[in-house]
């Protein structure tokens, strides 16, 4: 199976991405659509971002190499009554049966980036946006302080075994030069390329710091993998204490609930 499938599938993302929703309206509603528009939302998960981009009118389409986030996707889609919005699984790397420039706006926040071959990914989303459209992409940005995911994602890591031969971390997607020169080689000038630092929030009126470790812990694959390294050498104990300290030391939230800002970079490619 392929490994990126099988990290995704893992857990049940849709419990993290409840804690996501109101940063990923607050990103559709930045981005000023105009209808028509045609919009490709890739590494979808279960439509944080395509939901609202649907409920503005545009037809979407959400493609992740996760099968259950697809099918969670699509029954988030009919519950809604919105029949321009389908989902359906592919791989950011490769999107077979996509034709050439069928998209005005390509979208992928904190998920193509997860993909294992950036340089293709960067080829296909530039193939399957029209001349004139263009790319938005959210993603973590490695040893960034002030970004929640980033610095979780380097705690698990440090209790994993090291990553294999070859491995391109995700994290290099946060970092100019890597955008410069993946979109550049997919046949972009570094002028049509912009990047600024924003701010996405994970929001849980009715969970504290701990209930949303213990979701990160259950449900979110990355986390989970670390957590089944660190059974193994008998350091549950500690990565747990670490995630904890960053959530208390990260939370906004005067009451009882979790409010975590993470900044991101956003890319913007145009076409």
């Amino acid at each position: 199976m392929n490994p990126n499938k099988a990290l995704w599938e893992k857990g049940d993302f849709t419990e993290i991405a409840a804690f996501m929703r109101q940063s990923g309206e607050a990103v559709v509603k930045s981005l000023g659509i105009t209808t028509p528009l045609r919009v490709l939302d890739l590494g979808c998960g279960d439509g944080t971002t395509a939901v609202p981009l649907a409920l503005l009118g545009a037809e979407v389409v959400g493609i992740d190499i996760a099968k259950n986030l697809v099918d969670a996707g699509n029954k988030r889609a009919a519950e809604a009554g919105l029949n321009r919005l389908t989902f359906q699984e592919g791989d950011a790397c490769n999107l077979q049966g996509v034709s050439d420039h069928s998209f005005d706006l390509t979208l992928s926040v904190f998920g193509a980036m997860f993909a294992p071959k950036p340089f293709d990914v960067a080829t296909e989303m530039v193939r399957v946006t029209r001349p004139g459209g263009r790319i938005v992409m959210g993603n973590w940005i490695p040893n960034d302080p002030t970004s929640f995911v980033s610095q979780l994602l380097k705690i698990s890591s440090s209790f994993m075994p090291p990553p294999p031969e070859g491995f391109v971390s995700p994290m290099t997607w946060g970092v100019d030069t890597h955008i410069i020169e993946r979109f550049g080689r997919a046949g972009v000038p570094k002028e049509k390329i912009s990047m600024v630092k924003d701010t996405y929030s994970f929001i849980s009126p009715d969970k504290s710091p701990t209930q949303v470790i213990e979701s990160f812990r259950r449900f979110y694959g990355p986390t989970m993998n670390a957590f089944e390294a660190a059974q193994k050498s008998g350091r549950v104990e500690e990565l747990h204490n670490q995630l904890l300290e960053l959530a208390k030391a990260q939370n906004k939230s005067t009451d009882s609930g979790t409010s975590i800002p993470a900044t991101f970079l956003r890319v913007t490619v145009r076409l």
